[in-house]
């Protein structure tokens, strides 16, 4: 029987094809994954530049290209014949010598370039000139492509290879071409390994071993449960980018973890992952733990994709600290404590006392001794930035001091409340680590909101301040859009028209996100956007969500920010904790930002 890895392009085409083909393409794959009678057999490709490069019929019309080893086949995609044809004779793949990782090439297309690298060489030296042969390759660069390489005059030369290049080629490339060390361009490499304890000898003809180290390009699915899962759950559950991979997936880490990262750069998906993982293989009961409960139930419902396993799934808990709280006390005092009228306590209240009977019941000294009287074994917090002190300390007693005790995410710069504090301060020695790709944010629009928010320093969650500085995006977009009308009708008829444009794109109502400063605009919207069936919130409910489309109304002078105080240390506080709810909003979009105002915008627009 064939060993089969699905690569994620696969099950996004798959699912944008007609019913009819989809369902005969489902139905040969699972044939031919299985060795059944009329399964789709592979096709050799006349004129591929790689010899590994096959196709299979899958439907009418329709051929998967794969890429095989024996029994090994990787399956890249599915395109109509002609289409498909044209890919599989396009492409060369290969492993990098470095990482062991797999590495596609659009060897046609570098093809093509050649001449004229070789033209403008000749006018100038080369950029990589001063660095000689052996240092290159000890940095994974392929020795086939080395001479193209060295015709490479400018930084521009090596931007507008990056569509053609595999990520692992361009990458030390890229950091040299911009003056920096081999020792900077060995750290962006090893971003791409997936594991940390995978650093063997590497087989460059060894496929299989390959696509198991790159889980962002390739899942093996042993069966019909494991391919029709494959096909249908989001990207996210499946294929993890390789610093997310080793972060989530890391066998154990021996005192508390926290990982900082931008906007859109997957901190909730390795939250995610490494809560899944540490309730099938970790040491107890595992809390997941978030800002609001808005957000705990839309990562409980993630968790529910997640997980397969119903035993596994019922380890972890999701919640956020506020519950947490008033659970502790609930059990405690045997009734529900009141929050408001005669004798209520403030929430901050109640988390103190949550504190001191968590105390009581468990003791202080139990950690290593009986960590099972903890309520939970393992603690992964997501939006850290706006957890409190006194919630750190409740989450901190929550759990025992030991190995993978609490796993902690977030970016101070999307901090929507006033808590500006860092771990070590509450008594959690967290070992940091950076997410610096976004993968959600096209360049365009990462470019804008970081301007917009200012791109300078944050302060919270590590000691000092946490600047944008290496941000950046895998891929291009549409540049946001500002438009100003000129009075309250007019924008909110715009607002209409927008939306029901992205409609008639073929968006989904539910990939459309519309959102406001305060009540009274979001009602506006709602009443402007009536039977359109898309979703309007203020911006801080938007936190934690992600949309296809992102139109933001109202962003006016006097709205946005909303009047500060006078008091200028509070007034620069109020300002910020503002333009991060702004930043916070316009980093829902995947794809498309929309930003209107009637009258004068706000002077947060100014870019």
């Amino acid at each position: 029987m064939p060993r089969l890895a699905i690569g994620p392009e696969f099950p996004r085409e798959l699912s944008a094809l007609a019913p009819p083909v989809r369902r005969d393409a489902v139905v040969a794959l699972r044939r031919f994954l299985l060795s059944l009678a009329g399964a789709p057999h592979p096709q050799r490709v006349r004129g591929a530049r790689d010899a590994k490069v096959a196709t299979l019929r899958l439907a009418e019309g329709h051929r998967g290209v794969v890429v095989r080893q024996r029994d090994v086949y990787w399956l890249r995609t599915v395109l109509p014949d002609p289409e498909a044809w044209s890919y599989a004779q396009r492409h060369r793949f290969g492993v990098n010598p470095v990482l062991g990782v797999i590495e596609e090439w659009d060897a046609e297309a570098l093809e093509r370039v050649e001449p004229a690298l070789r033209r403008s060489v000749r006018s100038s030296s080369g950029l990589f000139a001063p660095i000689c042969d052996g240092d290159l390759l000890a940095l994974g660069l392929d020795v086939h492509a080395l001479p193209l390489f060295r015709l490479l005059s400018t930084e521009a030369d090596v931007a507008a290879l990056e569509p053609l290049l595999p990520p692992t080629q361009h990458a030390p490339l890229a950091v040299l071409a911009r003056g920096g060390t081999l020792a900077e361009a060995w750290r962006e490499l090893d971003s791409w390994r997936a594991s940390s304890e995978d650093q063997g000898p590497v087989d460059p003809d060894d496929l299989y071993a390959a696509l198991l180290r790159s889980p962002d390009r390739a899942v093996f699915v042993a069966g019909k449960v494991e391919l029709d899962r494959v096909l249908r759950v989001p990207g996210w559950c499946t294929f993890l980018h390789p610093l997310q991979h080793r972060l989530a997936r890391a066998a154990r880490y021996e005192q508390p973890v926290l990982v900082v990262g931008g906007a859109g750069t997957g901190k909730t998906v390795v939250a995610l992952h490494r809560a899944a993982h540490l309730a099938a293989h970790g040491a107890g009961p595992v809390l997941l733990v978030t800002f609001s409960q808005g957000l705990a139930e839309e990562l409980s419902a993630k968790l529910d994709l997640l997980i397969d396993d119903e035993v596994v799934r019922k380890r972890v808990e999701v919640d956020n600290a506020d519950r947490l709280a008033m659970r502790i006390v609930t059990d405690a005092e045997g009734r529900r404590p009141a929050l408001v009228g005669q004798g209520a306590r403030s929430l901050e209240e109640l988390t103190d006392e949550a504190l001191r009977w968590l105390s009581r019941s468990t003791g202080d000294l139990l950690d290593d001794v009986d960590p099972g009287h903890k309520p939970y074994r393992h603690i992964v917090v997501d939006e850290a930035q706006d957890v409190s002190p006194a919630q750190w300390r409740l989450l901190r007693a929550a759990a025992p001091h030991a190995r993978d005790d609490l796993f902690v995410v977030g970016d101070p710069h999307q901090r929507i409340t006033d808590t500006r504090v860092a771990l070590g301060a509450v008594g959690i020695a967290a070992v940091q680590h950076t997410l610096r790709l976004s993968y959600r944010l096209p360049q365009e629009l990462l470019s804008f909101v970081v301007r917009l928010r200012g791109g300078g320093l944050a302060t919270g969650l590590v000691k000092g301040a946490t600047d944008m500085y290496g941000l950046r995006a895998a891929r291009n977009g549409a540049r946001p859009v500002v438009r100003a009308y000129a009075t309250r009708e007019a924008e909110l008829e715009g607002l209409r028209a927008v939306v029901e444009s992205w409609l008639s794109d073929g968006v989904p109502a539910a990939e459309i996100g519309v959102g406001a400063r305060d009540a009274r605009h979001v009602r506006a919207a709602r009443r402007a956007l009536s039977g359109l069936h898309v979703r309007a919130s203020a911006f801080p409910h938007m936190k934690g969500l992600e949309f296809e489309r992102v139109a933001l109304i109202g962003v006016a002078e006097g709205v946005v920010p909303e009047p500060p105080p006078e008091e200028p240390h509070a007034r620069a506080r109020a300002l910020q904790r503002e333009r991060s709810i702004l930043f916070v909003a316009c980093t829902r979009a995947r794809s498309m930002l929309y930003i209107s105002h009637s009258g004068r915008g706000s002077p947060f627009l100014s870019l």
